[in-house]
């Protein structure tokens, strides 16, 4: 069985949110996930790409803003798959199950943003059409979300995605376990 890495979402609207300072659990989460897809790289496994595309012009990911572009860890190389998606789950709205399926790829190691939106929409997904997912969870970003007028913060936000996807979704390490088990 092959194993994947995917990185979802990680384009510049991320990193404008963190320069407008909004509270961040794992801003360093790009680094990691370049370190990732450089051991992935050196031992020849796939990197996948999966990079939303919003519809609606006013958004800052829509096509051809500058929020929609990539960040520098998600930089494809020649002959890596890239999935453009418009829903929150990077099977939705892609031919991300056929594409893994065709390749063979049965265990996916899910990077990327955000952990509490996109991230557990894909890696549900994956689980229910029964992948393999890993989630490094200091590779995962997230954000604090409003909560009946207050703001929860990105750490326990975090936290509580990584409980309910660890409890019966995937497999929680951690960047550095991953890299040297490969």
């Amino acid at each position: 069985m092959t194993t994947a890495l995917l990185i979802i979402d990680m384009q510049q609207a991320m990193a404008d949110r963190i320069a407008k300072g909004r509270d961040c659990a794992n801003p360093e989460a790009g680094a990691r996930i370049a370190t990732l897809a450089a051991a992935f790289r050196a031992r020849a496994l796939p990197v996948l790409h999966v990079r939303h595309h919003d519809p609606d012009p006013a958004s800052s990911f829509h096509a051809g803003k500058p929020g929609a572009a990539p960040l520098p860890c998600d930089a494809a190389t020649e002959g890596e798959a890239v999935f453009i998606k418009s829903t929150s789950s990077a099977f939705a709205s892609t031919d991300l199950a056929a594409y893994l399926k065709r390749e063979g790829i049965g265990r996916l190691v899910i990077t990327g943003a955000v952990a509490g939106f996109c991230v557990t929409s894909t890696a549900r997904a994956a689980s229910d059409l029964g992948f393999e997912v890993v989630l490094p969870r200091d590779a995962l970003l997230g954000f604090d979300l409003p909560f009946e007028g207050a703001r929860l913060p990105a750490q326990t936000i975090l936290q509580v995605t990584l409980a309910t996807l660890g409890a019966d979704f995937a497999t929680l390490t951690t960047t550095e376990a991953l890299r040297s088990g490969l």
